[in-house]
């Protein structure tokens, strides 16, 4: 992503084959000052790490939500950024969503639109969901398992509605027989025999092979319900239907400007044990001056920043010197890695001696000060794969960059072994509305000059980035050799971090994530292989091999291991940091004030 500009925090579990969910966390304690389970709800430095800070059932008045950051797209099967997919918890509901609570227990999955847990056959292939009775969209019409159907099957349109993940396909059709609703040539659009619906409140899955991720894929917006009639294929986006509390006010959304949700008047708070709904109206403002955003928070006329990456350097001094600002902060480890992609289709680094002679180059300490120092920007990152994943390892730095200097030594050896013992000239590509990333960009650029790599900057616009950065022939052409980026897991195992980041089978012509374009049959093969391992352990140990694969072939330059330094107006209710998103989980919110 930068996906999830998505963090999705996580763990090595496997609830689709009923195993049990022990969640590794992250690093929680660092720097912490306050909250922890006897800080009773008040607001406290961190203290929505691991509480819900300041608990309430008041519902009424305005959320107001503000980001420097559009959605790449409302459309459920589209939208990639986390911040997307927390927002989507407000108007998509699924079989099964993650419970609203903070720590380990936010990583549980639980019954959503189901009434329960699927029933799984014995050899683990088959599964079987009854729909909860009364669920409807917006409009009245009720939610029946066609409708849940039809919503999975556009995850196979890549061709019309491009930029979301692509799990399910894989599993529920690795053949490719299906080619998507909009060229389904059954009569009711509904085509896909991996899903059957027997009747309106059963839907039944039937894989492949058994996949130790599926559950998680479910939880997924691009899961969600869709009714047929309402889908505009590409344009869909612009009035999504509702399952949830809220649906978009009518004519609200506009592009680079914003949105308004308000009462979905046929959600039935009967049916939804994940969602109170308390305010009775969430605006989302997209703005252009991150700083001007800052202080708006530190005022209190905005009560959230939605995209969660953290405040800009002034409001970060400022707020943590001045300490009744910093009890209504968090510095929690996000889940997210930040990193640079190493584009193996852009000469010179299709070389990877080249693509060692930038990873040597780089100043990892210059890195981690432009995303905000230790303490807001994160550790020095030394892989990709990140600490609070199952499968990784603190101890393996196979570039030195613990070290936190560069070494031009070892960068001139492989500017020589590739054949560039005078440099090269190289594009690093970077979004325009993500300061931090800009400012890596420009600490990247320095370090690599006094290696006699020569780095050009291009900004782009970062709502763009999925026909941007993440069109593989744009980048070819463009030259971007070096991009700027970062990404959290779309779900809690390595296969949900790392898939999307280094499968060869993962990259579509827009909405790619693989910036190297790696395309490693042994690597791909290592994903089929813990896929289908049924033994948590022994699944994190094969991630491990993969991730030792990818930095082998020098394809990425991790930056940091991420933190963000975010602000919360303390009119807010039910705040907590929700570790499956890495930030505050949008839909518990209320205000205390009710305006």
């Amino acid at each position: 992503m930068s996906r999830k500009t998505r963090a999705i925090a996580a763990t090595g579990v496997a609830l689709a084959l009923g195993l049990t969910t022990a969640a590794c966390g992250g690093s929680k304690d660092d720097n912490k000052t306050g909250g922890g389970g006897s800080n009773g709800g008040k607001s406290a430095y961190n203290a929505a790490i691991t509480d819900v800070v300041n608990p309430s059932t008041t519902k009424g008045g305005t959320l107001n939500l503000w980001g420097a950051q559009d959605a790449d797209s409302w459309d459920p099967a589209r939208g990639y950024y986390a911040f997307v997919w927390n927002l989507n918890r407000l108007y998509t509901r699924k079989l099964v969503d993650y419970a609203a609570a903070p720590g380990k227990p936010g990583l549980e999955l639980q019954p959503d639109l189901a009434q329960a847990m699927p029933e799984i056959s014995a050899d683990k292939k088959t599964y079987t969901f009854k729909l909860r009775s009364g669920i409807k969209f917006d409009d009245g019409t009720p939610i029946t398992s066609k409708d849940i159907k039809y919503g999975i099957e556009r995850v196979w349109a890549t061709d019309v509605i491009s930029g979301g993940p692509v799990y399910l396909p894989g599993i529920l059709d690795p053949k490719g027989e299906y080619k998507g609703p909009y060229k389904d040539t059954d009569p009711n659009k509904l085509g896909l025999k991996s899903v059957q619906t027997p009747d309106d409140s059963t839907i039944v899955f039937t894989l492949a092979k058994p996949t130790s991720d599926f559950m998680y894929l479910l939880a997924m917006p691009g899961s969600g319900p869709v009714p047929q009639k309402r889908d505009k294929g590409a344009q869909y986006g612009s009035a999504p239907a509702a399952s949830g509390p809220y649906m978009f006010k009518e004519g609200s959304i506009q592009p680079g400007k914003g949105v308004t949700w308000v009462r979905n008047p046929n959600w039935d708070p009967a049916t939804d044990p994940i969602r109170k709904a308390l305010p009775d109206q969430i605006t989302f403002t997209v703005t252009t001056n991150a700083e001007d955003m800052d202080n708006r928070l530190i005022a209190g006329t905005v009560d959230l920043d939605a995209g969660q990456t953290g405040v800009q350097a002034t409001a970060r001094t400022k707020i943590l010197q001045d300490p009744t600002l910093k009890a209504n902060a968090d510095t929690p480890t996000t889940g997210f890695l930040r990193y640079a992609g190493l584009a193996t289709s852009v000469a010179p680094l299709d070389n990877i001696e080249c693509r060692k002679a930038v990873i040597y180059a780089a100043d990892p300490t210059s890195l981690q000060t432009a995303r905000g120092g230790p303490i807001a920007g994160g550790d020095i990152g030394t892989s990709m794969l990140p600490p609070n994943i199952a499968g990784s390892d603190a101890k393996y730095d196979p570039f030195n960059r613990l070290q936190g200097k560069p070494q031009p030594e070892e960068a001139a050896k492989a500017l020589a072994a590739c054949g560039k013992p005078n440099g090269f000239d190289v594009t690093i590509a970077v979004r325009n509305n993500k300061p931090a990333e800009v400012k890596t960009a420009e600490a990247l650029q320095a370090a690599l000059k006094a290696s006699k790599i020569n780095a050009k900057i291009e900004q782009y616009d970062g709502a763009q980035q999925a026909s941007i950065t993440g069109a593989p022939n744009n980048v070819k052409a463009k030259g971007y050799g070096i991009i700027i980026g970062g990404w959290g897991a779309d779900y809690p195992t390595g296969s949900g971090y790392m898939q999307p980041l280094a499968d060869s089978r993962f990259i579509p012509a827009n909405g790619n994530y693989n910036l190297p374009e790696i395309k490693d049959p042994a690597i791909d093969g290592l994903f089929d292989q813990a896929a289908a391992e049924t033994d948590p352990a022994k699944a994190a140990e094969i991630y491990g091999q993969i991730n030792h694969k990818i930095m082998e072939g020098a394809y990425y330059l991790p930056f940091v291991v991420d933190k963000a330094l975010n602000y919360r107006n303390p009119r807010l209710t039910n705040a907590y940091i929700h570790e499956a998103f890495g930030m505050i989980d949008f839909q518990a919110l209320g205000v205390s004030d009710g305006k």
